[in-house]
């Protein structure tokens, strides 16, 4: 049996019935420069404390599985250079190996509900890159959604990715994928993706009733929920999409895949956009982070 390191403040919610957000810490490794993530970060979590609920970031350090930061832990992850980044298919084998990582969508949803965590805010989840079909690139949150009962929630997937693909993979997976206050789907950078969303809640409180609905069906895996942007930190999908295309054009031409597609692309993005899509994109992270800990303070244990 893997034992997980909880930090103090998470030991405690843990034992007093707290409500839990876990966090995922690609964001502080493969994000964006330091001290810029450590600051994220720790704004991210303060999000959720002052929301009423406690913030669970999920690493592993030298083996170790740790479902809450310390100050010092997070200064020093942030400062780390070489750090794995983990997935379903990498998650063991770090542990195994004592090294070091920090989780993506996947692995913090593996790690979360190891740890009885049910909702877990982040920035955007993976899924079907464009040119799937000659490159069958799909991230495996999909498949992590499909299996795992954790209410993810999102701005919806990484606009550099094939969304209508994705919609159709979640769809065909039984992922329910509910927009927040709007019909649209949203496209992270964007509020709207251009495609209606399957579902629709409107609060918190629905969402969490919508959780604790499917899993007293019993139905296998979580629910995406797809958080639009604030609005006056969104890039409207008519500026971001010439900028997407032709970062994907240059990867293609260098010949980036695997697990550097997607920093490569962001890091072209944020360059063309002058530094908006980071703004951006914390700005999208923090909403989301108030969104998960109303949604976790509403659902039953």
């Amino acid at each position: 049996m893997i034992e997980l390191q909880f930090s103090p403040e998470v030991a405690n919610a843990r034992a007093t019935g707290s409500p839990l957000v876990a966090l995922e810490s690609t964001i502080i490794t493969h994000g964006m420069p330091y001290p810029q993530n450590v600051e994220t970060a720790r704004a991210v979590e303060a999000e959720i404390r002052a929301a009423g609920a406690v913030p669970a970031t999920i690493a592993v350090i030298d083996g170790q599985i740790l479902v809450g930061l310390t100050e010092d832990q997070l200064e020093a992850l942030g400062q780390t250079t070489d750090v794995a980044k983990l997935s379903r298919a990498d998650l063991a084998v770090c542990v195994a190996s004592g090294g070091t990582g920090a989780t993506t969508v996947a692995a913090t949803m593996i790690v979360a509900h190891l740890a009885g965590i049910r909702v877990f805010a982040t920035g955007g989840i993976g899924g079907v890159h464009r040119g799937w079909e000659t490159s069958l690139d799909i991230s495996a949150d999909l498949l992590e959604l499909a299996q795992t009962p954790v209410t993810v929630v999102a701005a919806g997937a990484k606009a550099i990715l094939d969304i209508p693909a994705t919609l159709e993979v979640l769809e065909t997976n039984g992922v329910p994928v509910i927009a927040v206050g709007q019909d649209d789907m949203p496209a992270f950078w964007s509020r709207s993706s251009g495609l209606r969303a399957p579902l629709r809640l409107d609060t918190g409180a629905e969402i969490a009733r919508a959780a604790d609905t499917r899993l007293a069906l019993g139905l296998p895996g979580g629910q995406l929920v797809a958080n639009p942007i604030p609005e006056d930190a969104e890039i409207p999908r008519d500026v971001i999409e010439p900028v997407i295309a032709e970062a994907l054009s240059l990867a293609q031409t260098q010949g980036v895949s695997g697990k550097d597609v997607t920093p490569f692309l962001l890091d072209r993005v944020f360059h063309a956009t002058e530094g908006a899509s980071l703004a951006a994109n914390i700005a999208l992270v923090l909403n989301n982070a108030r969104l998960g800990a109303a949604i976790a303070i509403a659902t039953t244990t």
